[in-house]
């Protein structure tokens, strides 16, 4: 089984406006990202504890080290 096969998947606004998702929550990454991509895992990991198939970025910045907000959907 691949990562993406189970990992929640990123979505655009867009996406989750026409699919009519359904928020669940809010998560943000700790300080171990250090790079996009390593906050993108760890967004996906959060969502899939909270119950979620889902998330969509809602705010991200670089200071050293990456964080970002994402809300999850199911």
């Amino acid at each position: 089984m691949s990562f993406s096969a189970w990992a929640a998947e990123e979505v655009t606004k867009a996406e989750v406006d026409s699919q009519h998702l359904e928020k669940i929550g809010t998560i943000t990454t700790t300080s171990k990202a250090t790079s996009p991509l390593d906050a993108k895992a760890e967004l996906s990991r959060q969502a899939d504890e909270k119950g979620g198939r889902y998330f969509r970025v809602i705010s991200g910045r670089e200071h050293g080290r990456i964080s970002a907000t994402a809300e999850v959907y199911k």
